[in-house]
């Protein structure tokens, strides 16, 4: 590809590394874009954030296609991971440190099963404190860091599947497919409250956005190696 095609607009699929924000990555190609090609300035945009301790696809649009990104933002995703079960953390995943910690005893695969149930279709949920949602002019995870606390109002969000994977208790590896929106951290949490235990979110993993798979995406360092070969 060209400097002109990378502006006339194209759509990258990326392979979020962990611990990167989604921000870094976008900034990283963007620079990287700019210094291969000597432009100035080029848009860069993603559409949907993923937390740094997920990994996964990243939909990464350039130039004009920016304008399209609500389009893919509002496509059904899909995730795997891994819930731990019988303990809790503040931020619902391993961002902070265990809090409290519940019986496991009773959990039996079949009503992991059977709690899934509880989770498909039309349903609340409140977003974790520790997230990049805003209110009044903060944003939640600025407040949580504080040790302070705020009423956070409830979503609704679609969960169209949600399927237990393994159980190697107490851990436990899903698969979920989902509206924009939604928040597996959440749904960790509220499935342990729904098993009567706890649960947090140990891993999490993107695969899918739309009829884009993270199998056809490429890691940073292989786009740049392609940005490389392509601008010489």
């Amino acid at each position: 590809m060209t400097a002109e095609d990378y502006k006339n607009g194209q759509v990258l699929l990326i392979d979020k590394p962990l611990n990167w924000t989604s921000f870094q990555v976008v900034n990283k190609l963007r620079w990287e874009i700019r210094q291969q090609f000597n432009i100035k300035k080029i848009k860069v945009g993603h559409a949907g954030t993923l937390d740094p301790l997920a990994t996964g696809l990243l939909v990464i649009c350039t130039g004009k296609q920016t304008k399209e990104i609500h389009i893919y933002q509002g496509q059904v995703k899909q995730y795997t991971g891994t819930f731990v079960l019988g303990a809790t953390t503040p931020s619902y995943d391993l961002e902070t440190e265990i809090d409290k910690t519940f019986p496991t005893t009773h959990i039996t695969e079949a009503l992991l099963h059977a709690t899934t149930n509880e989770f498909v279709g039309d349903i609340q949920q409140k977003p974790p404190i520790f997230s990049a949602i805003k209110k009044d002019g903060k944003r939640l995870y600025e407040i949580a860091r504080k040790g302070e606390t705020v009423e956070i109002q409830p979503r609704q969000v679609s969960v169209l599947e949600f399927e237990i994977t393994s159980v190697n208790l107490p851990e436990v590896t899903f698969r979920i497919v989902c509206s924009k929106g939604t928040y597996i951290r959440s749904l960790a949490h509220d499935f342990g409250v729904a098993l009567n235990s706890g649960a947090h979110l140990s891993s999490l993993r993107r695969t899918k956005i739309g009829d884009f798979n993270v199998d056809k995406a490429l890691t940073v360092e292989k786009f740049i190696e392609t940005l490389k070969s392509e601008a010489n």
